[in-house]
């Protein structure tokens, strides 16, 4: 069965090119459309699409308002379409917040080398995200259920972190049994870390937040951020988060030095690596290469990382299409150090993690709700 598409745009001209390139293939087919928001979250409630693309700007109802509407009545897999401006990534971001699970560039011709490349992202990110919709529906499974965990109880720091709604705890969040048992603990494997790496992609901004934002500031190592994301929307993704953590987190420049409690975002359309020896190390940003395929790319910054600081890294893939990270961790691998993944089911796109688990390269697949915990009790500070 063909996977069922609305498509919301006030632009006719925009929602006939999308209908036309999502009726193309033969896994999707276009349900309906919208004009606007409010008509998106009236018919998401009677055509029940399986994914909805969904536009930011838009008379009657705003895209975001629309997004945040249809999480809380029908619950849906959406793609957003934004402006790649500084504006237009603030939006997507709070779009994401909302609830949103992608998003793509309205001009296509800013996301491929060519107009079939273009077109068959466009198809691959919609046939993915429905795969989504099963455990965005799924019931309740009291069998392993999950208590507070001691990483979700504020912590003393000099920032105060601000709360903020994610698209993870929205569409997977499920009615509490009636009892709730403790989950069990993590246990620490007593390794010495000096750095942390994260690697990830679509459904990585959500990801990164709910994590990022239960870590102390006074975590004791620095921490790079491999995020695949356009480079007009890092600077505001990493201000964003900055503002949310208790740790600094910046968008990373060539040249900066690795600090504890400071977690570096690669910039988008460029790669970022590491030089020097641990305790004076060094990040170089450097062109993002025509030939590769991610600008940045998770395998080159892990790579180097696997060079400086060989086993003393803590490592792990988040949800992300593809199986980018799958080299740059089975280096880190090779060269003693730790690395993670995230599981299926808390993953928006289980592309990267698989990648990593099918390779045998990661110890833990972990649920996103429970890493923070996992990483405090690691390190020593839970």
């Amino acid at each position: 069965m063909a996977v069922k598409v609305l498509v919301v745009d006030d632009s006719s001209f925009f929602r006939r090119r999308v209908s036309e390139i999502i009726n193309a293939d033969p896994r999707l087919e276009v349900i309906g459309d919208a004009v606007n928001g409010k008509e998106a979250v009236e018919k998401a409630r009677t055509l029940k699409p399986d994914v909805i693309t969904m536009d930011i700007e838009m008379p009657v109802m705003d895209g975001i308002t629309a997004v945040r509407e249809i999480m809380k009545s029908n619950p849906t897999p959406i793609l957003m379409f934004s402006s790649l401006t500084h504006e237009g990534a603030r939006a997507t971001l709070d779009a994401l917040d909302a609830g949103a699970l992608d998003f793509l560039p309205k001009k296509f011709e800013d996301i491929a080398r060519n107009k079939d490349e273009a077109i068959s992202l466009l198809q691959k990110r919609v046939a993915e995200l429905a795969r989504k919709r099963v455990f965005m529906r799924a019931p309740v499974r009291p069998s392993s259920p999950v208590a507070p965990s001691p990483a979700e109880r504020p912590l003393t720091s000099s920032r105060t972190a601000v709360s903020s709604g994610s698209a993870a705890t929205t569409t997977l969040s499920r009615p509490a049994p009636a009892q709730v048992l403790p989950a069990a603990r993590f246990k620490a494997t007593g390794k010495q870390y000096q750095l942390m790496a994260i690697g990830t992609s679509t459904g990585g901004p959500v990801a990164l937040q709910k994590i990022l934002t239960q870590l102390p500031g006074s975590f004791p190592y620095p921490i790079v951020l491999v995020q695949h994301m356009p480079a007009t929307f890092t600077a505001a993704f990493a201000a964003r988060l900055n503002n949310l953590c208790k740790i600094g987190v910046k968008e990373a420049e060539d040249g900066d030095i690795l600090r504890p409690g400071t977690a570096y975002l690669a910039p988008g359309g460029k790669q970022m690596m590491l030089e020097g020896r641990p305790g004076n190390v060094r990040l170089r940003i450097i062109d993002g290469g025509d030939r590769m395929n991610y600008k940045p790319c998770v395998d080159v910054t892990f790579g180097s990382a696997a060079k400086v600081y060989h086993d003393k890294v803590l490592s792990m893939i988040l949800t992300g299409m593809g199986a980018d990270g799958r080299d740059g961790a089975r280096m880190l691998k090779s060269a003693g150090a730790t690395v993670w993944a995230q599981d299926e089911e808390s993953c928006v796109v289980y592309g990267m993690p698989q990648a990593v688990a099918k390779a045998g390269i990661s110890t833990e697949d972990l649920p996103l709700d429970r890493i923070a915990e996992r990483i405090l009790i690691e390190v020593g500070l839970a």
